[in-house]
């Protein structure tokens, strides 16, 4: 893992990866197959966002598709096909595998911005839901398709996440039929923060990522882990654990940055610690 922290020069072997300043860009990069993933991408993303739990140079990540598309899903020929012929132990480390990918990014500690344009459907619409932040354009076409390929809407963590972003009644509709749902649709229910043409895709979401880089990084970590977190828990005990995750940060250098710069009537210059 040690010679993987030294992400602004990190190679990764089957997507893009681009760093400028403190933001890191994944790029699935199959587009004449709508960039589907492979069981060497799904390992290699998952440990990508473990790794980056320990990588302090770089404190946002998008994650996008090139071609005009996001992702298709799982691709038909190396993953679907073989898994018809697998046994029950092998399709149990796959699914496992596939929802570890769901949850390193969820543990990674940065927050992660998904910018869609076209198609996102199968695993593909499940890594934006996984996202903290969603930006869309009008052509995207987002599908939780699982039930159309005979499986259960309840993959990489869907039944969990997905009501919690656009409520039970529209998750289910969505996971029961794998219907389309449209930008303005995603848009409306709460799914995609806002729709932008695809000509200004890029610079706005990098745009949302600079702001974030330029706030307190280390309070955003503590951010992303409760609201994960406070999912499972009951409202006292989510007061109580922002309450000492919130004194945690006002120990930090940041905090008092913040407050020299208020009475020099200044901006503050976040640094992280």
């Amino acid at each position: 893992m040690m010679k993987r922290l030294q992400f602004a020069n990190y190679k990764a072997e089957h997507f893009l990866w681009q760093v400028s300043g403190k933001v890191a860009t994944i790029t699935l990069n199959r587009p004449e197959r709508k960039n589907p993933l492979t069981l060497e991408s799904y390992a290699e993303l998952r440990d990508t966002f473990r790794d980056l739990v320990y990588c302090g140079e770089i404190t946002n990540i998008v994650i996008t598709g090139a071609g005009g598309n996001f992702c298709s899903g799982g691709d038909v020929h190396e993953i679907i096909g073989p898994l018809v012929g697998m046994e029950m132990k092998e399709l149990l480390a796959f699914t496992r595998m596939t929802g570890d990918l769901v949850k390193a990014m969820l543990a990674c500690g940065k927050p992660i911005i998904a910018a869609v344009d076209g198609v996102a459907v199968g695993a593909g619409a499940i890594i934006v839901m996984a996202a903290d932040i969603r930006i869309a354009t009008p052509q995207a076409k987002t599908a939780f398709l699982f039930t159309r390929v005979g499986l259960a809407g309840c993959d990489m963590g869907a039944c969990a996440i997905l009501p919690r972003i656009i409520g039970q009644g529209r998750a289910a509709e969505l996971l029961y039929t794998g219907r389309t749902m449209s930008a303005t649709e995603g848009e409306r229910w709460g799914f995609y923060n806002r729709l932008v043409e695809s000509a200004a895709l890029e610079s706005d979401v990098l745009d949302i990522a600079r702001r974030i880089v330029s706030g307190p990084t280390f309070a955003h970590g503590i951010t992303k882990t409760q609201l994960n977190q406070e999912w499972s828990m009951g409202l006292d005990q989510a007061i109580e654990a922002e309450a000492q995750a919130q004194a945690i940060c006002m120990q930090t250098r940041d905090f008092e940055r913040a407050y020299r710069a208020f009475v020099a009537k200044q901006t503050p210059v976040f640094e992280g610690t």
